[in-house]
């Protein structure tokens, strides 16, 4: 179908140009010769298809390895050295894939990491001889009010009486405080977060004036809606007169 449109088309001169013709048998008579029989591709041309041996092949001499330029020679007496060498290119890459992923995810991981300013306010450092006994110091920590108690030893008698059972979150006063002279505790009421009143209710603790919960001079819940006792920060002492929370 192709080949009757060429030769209607644009390229019939061109086909016309390198038909080939066979030759018809005749008789020779001086200069003329006479045709014997009709010429069969009188009325017909084709073209010619070349075999295009004139092409070169590249010479990729340059870009082989020297074990195999020879193409007679056998390429499995070479074999173990180039599966040598594709291992440890093999190796090299991973090596290095391993430790890009490395450091790449320690950054990331360090990019989420809290910066030097922040770990700064994180803790705060207190001194202790600022603050007389019986008497409660409220500071700034991580946005909330951090109480900071010094109890005289009848607070501290007292609170180590109580019976837990008596308690609504039972927890002994040894185990909420490092050092029995100091009470350190969030001033959160653990009912709805209000700010509670030290050296106030029932109880010589903390009172919070919104729905009425009592805390203890350890605080510890006493009365009230509050379902548990005052939050304790981790804090820990330097020296004597020194306390670092956070």
């Amino acid at each position: 179908m192709m080949s009757i449109a060429a030769r209607s088309g644009a390229l019939s001169p061109y086909l016309q140009a390198t038909a080939v013709r066979a030759l018809t048998p005749g008789v020779v008579k001086g200069d003329l010769v006479m045709k014997i029989g009709p010429d069969p591709c009188c009325n017909a041309s084709g073209g010619v298809r070349l075999a295009h041996t004139d092409i070169k092949v590249p010479d990729f001499s340059d870009y082989r390895r020297p074990e195999v330029l020879d193409p007679k020679k056998s390429s499995q007496e070479s074999s173990e050295a180039r599966r040598t060498f594709s291992y440890m290119v093999t190796g090299a890459t991973a090596v290095v894939g391993v430790y890009t992923a490395k450091t790449v995810v320690t950054q990331f991981i360090s990019s989420m990491s809290a910066s030097a300013d922040v770990l700064a306010l994180s803790k705060i450092e207190i001194k202790l001889g600022d603050i007389p006994e019986g008497k409660n110091m409220t500071f700034k920590w991580r946005g909330k009010p951090l109480f900071v108690r010094h109890r005289s030893e009848k607070e501290i008698t007292a609170e180590a009486a109580v019976n837990l059972a008596e308690l609504r979150d039972p927890q002994h006063d040894k185990d909420r405080v490092a050092n029995p002279k100091w009470v350190i505790v969030l001033g959160v009421c653990t009912h709805l977060g209000c700010v509670p009143i030290a050296n106030a209710g029932d109880y010589g603790g903390y009172y919070c004036p919104c729905h009425g919960s009592h805390y203890d001079a350890s605080g510890r819940i006493r009365k009230g809606p509050a379902p548990l006792n005052l939050e304790v920060p981790y804090y820990e002492f330097p020296d004597e007169d020194t306390v670092i929370v956070g």
